[in-house]
């Protein structure tokens, strides 16, 4: 059963158990819809594994011959969300800057999001106070990101791809923020924090560019200064050879 907190015990008594699942959903999946439904109950260090076992309709032995943790369960459903954004195609429209098709490809992601919305809120607040969960969600936020990325049109190649996934994932999770309070069926907030996100992330990305162009300077200016001394060496040489 899901853990109270130390100290007073709550009164509150726990939601009912849910229906019975239906049994021609494949195990992984009930699973996946476990979890959801008990975020939006319960923070996650109260989610037990046998929680998700009794709400899924699995057996301990089923579950873990599905997942090997929680954790892995959540990355299925990032990992879920991911294919369900990918799924929808590349904006095709040659006239699309890439951080106009980063714009689009990012509301898609928020609208997969939203049946789950209260989920992530309880999700967002746990690791606001477990570190640990917050470095594993990231890691799982930049593989995402990678996708997004590329998705968009945009390459993930090397050192650079590998920072500009991670400052995505950090933006995004601060877009996440906004529409979690933005009632509006428009979602005008979310899309204002949005492009203000990436026209901030358009400027950084920029001086990237310019301190990735460094370490190639400083090397061909290595190689000029050690050309130059071999040169001078040798003339020296020749001099005392004469």
């Amino acid at each position: 059963m899901a853990r109270r907190s130390a100290g007073k015990r709550s009164s509150t008594k726990r939601p009912a158990r849910a229906a019975a699942p239906n049994s021609s959903i494949p195990p992984r999946q009930r699973a996946i819809g476990a979890l959801m439904q008990l975020l939006a109950e319960h923070p996650w260090i109260e989610i037990e594994v046998s929680d998700i076992a009794d709400r899924a309709g699995l057996t301990l032995g089923e579950l873990r011959d599905a997942f090997s943790s929680p954790l892995a369960i959540l990355a299925a459903q990032m990992k879920a969300i991911d294919k369900q954004v990918l799924d929808a195609g590349t904006p095709d429209d040659a006239e699309m800057t890439p951080r106009e098709r980063l714009f689009e490809v990012l509301m898609r992601r928020i609208e997969a999001l939203a049946p789950h919305k209260e989920a992530i809120r309880s999700l967002a607040r746990s690791a606001r106070r477990n570190p640990p969960l917050a470095l594993a969600l990231n890691g799982l936020a930049v593989r995402s990101q990678h996708w997004m990325l590329t998705a968009a049109g945009i390459s993930t190649h090397g050192p650079k791809g590998m920072i500009r996934a991670q400052g995505l994932a950090v933006m995004f999770a601060q877009v996440v923020g906004v529409w979690l309070d933005d009632d509006d069926a428009g979602l005008d907030r979310t899309m204002a924090a949005l492009d203000r996100g990436l026209t901030s992330g358009q400027r950084w990305s920029g001086l990237l560019d310019d301190l990735m162009c460094l370490p190639d300077a400083l090397i061909r200016r290595g190689r000029r200064h050690r050309r130059n001394r071999r040169d001078a060496e040798t003339y020296d040489d020749d001099i005392a050879a004469a």
